[in-house]
């Protein structure tokens, strides 16, 4: 299991809760997460500010 999908059940948040902060779709939000999607570094940015995290913080070890 990726960090992001950890990090997502530790604060027991739904991806149909992240895609709603983030304001994409579900399914954008689920291939993001399972890495069917390329993350932006934007988006990196977005989904970590959610978290009061930096981006590397949660995809550093994704890209390592």
């Amino acid at each position: 299991m990726n960090n992001l999908i950890k990090i997502r059940k530790k604060y027991n948040y739904t991806c149909t809760y992240m895609a709603e902060q983030l304001k994409i779709s579900k399914p954008f939000y689920w291939q993001i997460e399972n890495r069917k999607r390329r993350l932006s570094y934007e988006m990196a940015v977005r989904i970590a500010k959610i978290f009061n995290k930096k981006p590397d913080d949660i995809f550093y070890t994704d890209f390592k």
